[in-house]
């Protein structure tokens, strides 16, 4: 398949095995593609396939996952340091 059909799989991907919408979908294979995750898929043609794409797609959004709930985390944080002491 092509670059842009493999970046359509794992789009779609993202939206039947996440229930993502589209745009969120989108969103985040463009964010990859920013991060330069698909340069190597670009550059070799054999890991552009149906496997590839579905093992992209679970890369992509559990790494999203894991960002969310690391900043969750990291305001959580931050909020507790604001609150004054208990007397």
């Amino acid at each position: 398949m092509t670059y842009e059909e493999f970046l359509d799989e794992v789009t779609t991907l993202l939206h039947e095995i996440y229930d993502l919408d589209d745009a969120a979908a989108i969103k985040l294979v463009v964010d990859a593609q920013d991060a330069e995750y698909f340069v190597k898929h670009d550059d070799q043609p054999e890991l552009r396939n149906p496997e590839q794409a579905r093992a992209d797609a679970v890369a992509l959004y559990e790494a999203k996952q894991n960002k969310v709930q690391t900043q969750k985390k990291q305001q959580q944080r931050v909020q507790q340091k604001k609150r004054p002491p208990r007397a």
